[in-house]
């Protein structure tokens, strides 16, 4: 898999991220919290800097109350 690829997959997996937190109104903070892992690295996730292991990602659709399929949604990408 070439970096673009990679690189558009983070970038969807954030995108959803954000997304479903702000249709919650929660905050970096907030949503942070509640999954035990710090703000910044929450950042970092949304603006798809990092790579989150898939336990932090199950966390995160367990406190936002999502499937993990809503997250990992890549029908808009052409793989």
């Amino acid at each position: 898999m070439d970096d673009s690829l990679k690189d558009k997959i983070l970038l969807t997996i954030a995108d959803n991220i954000r997304i479903e937190r702000l249709k919650r109104k929660l905050t970096q903070d907030k949503l942070a919290e509640m999954c035990g892992i710090t703000q910044k690295y929450l950042n970092l996730i949304e603006k798809a800097k990092v790579n989150p292991s898939i336990l932090i990602v199950i966390n995160i659709c367990k406190n936002l109350e999502i499937d993990l399929n809503t997250v990992y949604d890549l029908s808009s990408l052409t793989l």
